[in-house]
């Protein structure tokens, strides 16, 4: 009897994948049924081939030998993987084998994931695809009861090769031009380099801003309420103080009278589910999470825990298809504090508008929800729990009824000047109640109680006041800001490239859901940004690379029409050899524009030490492993470690400290001002073993324990219940 070769992305999905077809023989990186083969990939098994396998000479990083264009890029297998690839190709090239199943991940970056193996492994068996956004044992069954054929995702298959090559042929050869040219480690890329960019501009405008003072009105009535002054297009700010205070004069001791009562009903809905965006940005704004952390603790709770859906979505909404299990969802969510909401859902009729299902908007993955799969939430580590409570809060609050209000606005005039009263009564808390009554930003402004009063009623022993401010710069990135940004990159593009909005817009930015945060970890890891408080600054690394990189690279544009064409290939409206020529001419531009600059890069982490083999000065280089001087010739290349940061604990404030020196000389150093030999310090561990009582030996004493108390009353009395 044939089998069919299941391939996985990640072990945790393979094995929850096998579980559900039944295959519980155990192989060597693969599980094996009646029917299916479950085996697995390690994310990328498959890369494009460095520079230097198509020639030698690229071996040594030359300006004479750029830009590097070998006329077909080839895969290759990754050395820190292969024995894993090795594994899953002997599954896919067994005689028994006739039919693959790709189950990576429903996308273009898991598209390339299996198709790149079969390429590789030189299968040309028949392919199906498992597209499912969740891998509960119900989406499983469901997903392999409505398998599709390999087929309708070929041309996905080739706009993701295009993607990885116009990568390598833009980000390597600008990264070695830019290298070479300044004999410094220097990368750039057309998604790290704009992000960079952004942050420049923002930091452009908060350097050319100039606060202005501005002044305000407001007259307090001995009703106890509030109006505020408004000018004829509904400012409250007066920007000159002259203005303001003649204002002031000319209003006292005057009457108010009321010229209209406005009472209006509002409804306020939930906002949109998340997706993995949304979910980062209040991850970083309410727990301080970066980017990373966040994806990291979600693909735990998709892959592990199996109570959240899949996490790489920029879809906010869900498919038609999804709605008859909501009602499922909400019974395996509502546990705990959540079960007095769940319990009010499943009582009532789902009635859901476009912004909660909308299948024209339901990109490769519907909005990030709760599974169909229980929670117990003493299995969540409290990280865990903290993004478990965001998303099923969110999913919770969108099913519930709406927030209801009558906003009353009282509009009077004193001296033939405007003035402006708001109010609100709740009328029913609705989803609000799921965050306990949290107030929104724009609640503080509509939440004074105002009195009974009537059109033509006349307010007496009116209060006039002067209030004053100063505009604020607009503040600087966060993570979560930043992210953000990248989604929606608009404003960040100049006046010609705007007739490439909508299209950015369509694509999600720069950058994917998946790739956001490696990317900014990245620019992190590169020195060229760097965080004070919660704040992200440019270093001047970061600032001199956008200054030396070509101008198209700074912007989001390239890459806007970048996925546009991408999306073109994946529709099957565009060769993938027409981009790809079209990226190879780019390639020869940039590198050319390099060449020719007359633009030179200085170290701003230049120390006084001579290199010991070329004698030119040293840079300092920190990471998060420590400190080490490098020498600022790329061709020498001589390092030596300054301090590297350990898990060794000092001993009297029990904080870690750094390893400094070399050989015999080496030192523990601590903040504290704990010093301690590296030879003193293994000696003081050495002693401290001999007194420290393993978990077995303390095993061992409980069973020598036990055996004193067999035969105690107690012990007969229970042995004669159990019989």
């Amino acid at each position: 009897m044939s089998k069919i070769v299941v391939l996985a992305e990640k072990p945790s999905v393979g094995r929850d994948i096998a579980r559900v077809l039944g295959c519980t023989k155990k192989g060597n990186g693969y599980l094996e049924g009646s029917k299916y083969i479950v085996t697995w990939a390690l994310g990328h098994l498959v890369t494009l081939a460095d520079p230097e396998v198509y020639d030698d000479k690229y071996k040594t990083w030359r300006m004479e030998d750029l830009p590097m264009l070998p006329p077909k890029l080839k895969p290759v297998v990754i050395k820190k993987t292969g024995k894993q690839f090795q594994v899953v190709k002997s599954q896919l090239t067994r005689k028994d084998v006739s039919e693959v199943v790709i189950a990576t991940d429903a996308g273009r970056e898991g598209e390339l994931v299996a198709r790149w193996i079969l390429e590789k492994a030189r299968i040309k068996k028949p392919i199906k695809r498992l597209w499912i956004s969740s891998v509960t044992d119900k989406a499983i069954r469901d997903g392999f009861k409505n398998l599709k054929p390999g087929a309708k995702y070929v041309h996905l298959y080739e706009s993701a090769v295009a993607r990885s090559e116009a990568d390598w042929y833009v980000g390597l050869n600008a990264t070695r031009a830019l290298t070479t040219k300044h004999n410094a480690q220097l990368s750039s890329g057309r998604v790290q380099t704009p992000t960079l960019a952004m942050i420049a501009a923002r930091e452009q405008e908060i350097k050319e801003f100039k606060p202005r003072k501005y002044y305000g009105i407001e007259a307090r009535t001995d009703k106890v309420f509030k109006l505020t002054w408004l000018d004829e297009k509904n400012n409250s700010r007066i920007f000159s103080e002259d203005k303001a205070e003649r204002l002031q004069i000319q209003l006292k001791n005057k009457p108010a009278t009321v010229v209209q009562v406005d009472k209006q009903h509002k409804k306020k809905f939930a906002p949109q589910l998340y997706d993995l965006t949304e979910l980062q940005r209040d991850a970083n704004r309410i727990f301080n999470f970066s980017g990373k952390q966040t994806l990291s603790i979600m693909q735990k709770l998709y892959e592990q825990h199996k109570v959240l859906t899949y996490p790489r979505t920029d879809s906010r909404v869900i498919s038609s298809d999804i709605v008859p299990t909501l009602k499922v969802r909400v019974k395996a969510c509502g546990v705990d504090e959540y079960a007095k909401s769940a319990a009010k859902i499943l009582k009532k009729d789902l009635k859901l508008s476009k912004a909660v299902v909308d299948n024209a908007k339901v990109s490769d993955h519907h909005a990030i929800i709760p599974t169909e799969q229980p929670v117990l939430l003493a299995d969540l580590d409290d990280r865990e729990v903290k993004i478990y409570d965001l998303v099923v809060k969110r999913f919770l609050a969108v099913l519930s009824d709406a927030y209801e209000f009558e906003q009353t606005t009282i509009t009077a005039e004193i001296d033939s000047e405007r003035f402006i009263a708001k109010g609100k009564v709740i009328k029913k808390l609705g989803w609000k109640e799921i965050y306990s009554n949290r107030k929104d930003d724009d609640d503080h402004q509509d939440d004074q109680r105002l009195p009974a009063v009537h059109k033509g009623n006349e307010l007496t022993n009116i209060r006039i006041s002067r209030t004053e401010g100063e505009t604020k710069p607009p503040e600087r990135f966060t993570e979560g800001s930043l992210l953000q940004a990248m989604e929606n990159p608009v404003r960040y593009m100049s006046s010609d490239e705007k007739h490439l909005a909508k299209t950015i817009n369509q694509t999600g930015g720069i950058g994917t859901v998946a790739t956001r945060a490696d990317i900014i970890e990245k620019l992190f890891n590169n020195m060229y940004m760097e965080l004070k408080g919660k704040y992200i600054h440019l270093t001047p690394t970061g600032r001199q690379l956008l200054d030396l990189v070509p101008e198209d690279l700074r912007s989001p544009a390239l890459t806007a029409e970048w996925e546009q064409k991408l999306a073109l290939i994946a529709e099957g409206k565009l060769a993938k050899e027409k981009f790809i020529s079209e990226i190879k001419t780019y390639t020869k531009e940039a590198v050319q524009e390099i060449k020719n600059s007359g633009d030179t890069f200085k170290h701003d982490n230049m120390t006084g030490t001579k290199c010991p083999s070329c004698g030119k000065l040293m840079l300092e280089i920190k990471n998060k492993q420590g400190r080490k001087l490098v020498c600022q010739d790329r061709s020498c290349g001589h390092k030596k470690n300054i301090a590297k940061q350990t898990n060794a604990r000092c001993p009297n404030c029990h904080k870690r400290m750094e390893l400094r020196g070399e050989g015999d000389g080496q030192m523990f150093m601590c903040k504290c001002g704990h010093r301690e030999k590296l030879s003193t310090f293994n000696a003081r561990k050495q002693e401290e073993k001999k007194h420290k009582v393993s978990k077995k030996d303390v095993n061992k004493y409980l069973k020598k324990q036990d055996d004193g108390f067999k035969n105690n009353a107690l012990a007969d009395a229970l042995a004669k219940m159990k019989k």
